[in-house]
């Protein structure tokens, strides 16, 4: 394993070349991932990212990015291995800028796919546009990573501001109430000024952009304090544990959780707590019954979508039980098949969305109470962003590093 400021490059079989630059996360969602020109870039989410894992399948087209996330000395053993000079080395790496703003980006990412929003949890949803806006401007920061040749970076750029610019308001007035010498304060001006750069060069218009450029212009406004919560306040109606049961006769005959694998269905479609998934088996006469019952999301889709929970019993071949959302629960039933006399069935449940599940795989609760923790841990330090927010502080990097959206989430009163 590398040490930090040093790699280990290898070529594979298959020609890959392998650029080991940190410890490896188990899981998918435990692992913030970057698609770049030649290459995916990997840093564990849990613990000290460090240098990024890379899996480099075009040595030529990385080149253009290398040496200056890893220096000159690992762009040149990467080179070797590529051509057949050498096999593996272990060689120094340099801790650069564009490696933290990458870290930060590939965190960014990660945390849109997989952050553990819960009602049951305590963990407020991050907001989309704030989230989104940031995200593109860190694209734009880190363009030097992205394959030119076909625009990527600057066609990804005008997509995400597309799709966020409701968000720019907010953000200039959240700026022009900040202290101009603290950490958020420079944060949401690097955000709005490179927006409002990458906007110009993709030839991008609107009002919301045309009033970006007008409040840089103009002299900031002085620190006035805004109400963040009332920036940032959710009109959502949603009221947990809403709606009536799904049966009230029969025979209770087991109970139990399911499991709640977040591989197995898009974000924001289910609470991330890992008691969200129950069910209930019933006996009315001779039948048997079970009946499942999923907190949603919060931003969970109204319409109908066909989400699903898949039931083993008793070891046997798997099933699955259509779900509907009625409020702030998706909700299914399905008669089980037991033996004659069964009174205490064994089951097995996991909800689902299929064609976008992998499948199940090894148990990996214990990585996502790790990813909660972390999201906690986060949560309470954005919390604390006003008072961290010293005249001249210097700003943090890297994954490590608070995005706006997290600032948002911990500061606005949510009834969490």
């Amino acid at each position: 394993m590398a040490g930090e400021g040093e790699v280990v490059v290898s070529r594979g079989e298959d020609g890959t070349v392998r650029v080991i630059g940190g410890p490896a996360a188990a899981s998918d969602f435990t692992r913030a991932v970057l698609d770049v020109a030649g290459a995916v870039l990997a840093w564990p989410v849990v613990g000290d990212a460090g240098l990024p894992t890379a899996e480099i399948h075009d040595v030529q087209g990385a080149q253009q990015w290398l040496w200056v996330v890893y220096g000159e000395q690992v762009a040149a053993a990467v080179h070797a291995c590529g051509v057949g000079e050498s096999a593996s080395a272990r060689v120094a790496a340099e801790l650069t800028a564009l490696a933290g703003s990458a870290a930060r980006l590939g965190f960014g990412h990660w945390a849109a796919r997989w952050w553990p929003a819960s009602h049951l949890e305590g963990i407020p949803a991050l907001q989309p546009d704030v989230l989104g806006l940031e995200l593109a401007a860190l694209t734009h920061t880190c363009q030097q990573l992205f394959d030119t040749d076909d625009d990527q970076p600057a066609d990804y750029v005008a997509e995400l501001i597309g799709d966020h610019k409701a968000g720019l308001d907010t953000l200039i007035q959240w700026w022009h109430s900040t202290p101009p010498s603290s950490d958020t304060a420079r944060r949401l001006e690097y955000v709005l000024r490179t927006v409002d750069d990458a906007a110009d060069g993709a030839g991008l218009d609107g009002e919301s952009l045309r009033h970006l450029r007008a409040a840089l212009d103009r002299p900031r406004a002085d620190g006035t304090p805004v109400d963040v919560t009332a920036l940032f306040a959710r009109h959502d109606d949603y009221a947990l544990a809403a709606g009536e049961p799904l049966v009230t006769g029969g025979r209770v005959i087991a109970r139990g959780a399911g499991t709640n694998d977040w591989r197995r269905y898009p974000p924001g479609f289910v609470d991330a707590s890992e008691t969200a998934v129950s069910w209930t088996a019933r006996a009315l006469g001779a039948r048997r019954q079970i009946e499942v019952e999923v907190v949603a999301h919060i931003a969970a889709p109204g319409a109908e979508v066909p989400l699903a929970a898949e039931i083993r019993v008793n070891d046997g071949p798997p099933s699955r039980v259509p779900l509907s959302r009625r409020v702030d629960v998706w909700s299914g039933r399905a008669d089980l098949d037991l033996p004659a006399g069964e009174t205490e069935p064994r089951i097995e449940l996991g909800v689902l969305l299929p064609g976008f599940d992998p499948g199940p795989d090894s148990d990996s609760g214990a990585d996502r109470e790790a990813i909660r923790s972390l999201v906690r841990r986060r949560l309470a330090t954005a919390a604390t962003a006003t008072s961290l927010d010293a005249p001249d502080s210097p700003p943090q990097e890297g994954t490590s590093a608070l995005f706006l959206a997290e600032i948002a989430a911990a500061t606005t009163d949510e009834d969490y």
